[in-house]
């Protein structure tokens, strides 16, 4: 009986985590399909988009690189948010995080981004990629030097329940993550987008 019990729970369990599984990968494609037209519009890179869901716990993977040729994600992983006045390092905003445009903040910023120049960076792989801010939610990102690096308190592996190590406002990843989008980047011409946004 205790056993039949068990193994009806464990199925709708599986049952319950593959349709929310799917209602994700249905609205990653609407926001896929929402930045093609943009980028198509905007002049921007029409191959590759990365998206961030913050809706998503920050110890689950919530950063897909999108491939607009194939309509699919081929790499995801997790990614860092400002801790704003909570402390650096920790995980205090794990399922709520906040957002803010005001310099100083040590908040990340919702929004659509456009990937810039390569530059050097303290942090991780020691490169970083400029994010101008493309919308009145982010206007201020490249003033406050938010850019895409990696940080070495950002694994390869989920944390959930745990989340991931906040900083002060960039879009942080693993140096192995990095190194796969320093690649992809160094192979395309235009500049992808960057989207960071909530349901």
């Amino acid at each position: 009986m205790f056993k039949t019990r068990y193994i009806v729970i464990v199925f709708f369990l599986l049952l319950n985590a593959l349709t929310f599984s799917q209602n994700d990968l249905n609205l990653l494609e609407k926001k896929a399909k929402e930045a093609y037209e943009y980028c198509s519009k905007e002049n921007l890179n029409t191959n590759y988009c990365i998206l961030v869901n913050m809706n998503i716990h920050s110890g689950k993977n919530r950063l897909y690189v999108w491939d607009f040729t194939t309509n699919s994600i081929v790499k995801t992983g997790l990614c860092s948010h400002g801790c704003c006045d909570s402390a650096w390092g920790e995980d205090e905003t794990k399922q709520d995080p906040q957002f803010s445009n005001i310099h100083e903040s040590h908040c990340s910023s919702l929004g659509k981004y456009k990937i810039g120049k390569r530059g050097y960076s303290n942090w991780g792989i020691h490169v970083n990629y400029k994010l101008h801010g493309l919308e009145k939610s982010n206007t201020n990102a490249y003033d406050r030097f938010i850019v895409l690096h990696s940080w070495k308190m950002i694994g390869d592996q989920e944390t959930f329940p745990e989340g991931t190590a906040e900083g002060w406002g960039c879009p942080a990843v693993s140096n192995k993550l990095m190194k796969y989008l320093d690649k992809t980047f160094k192979k395309i011409t235009k500049a992808p987008l960057f989207w960071i946004y909530k349901y």
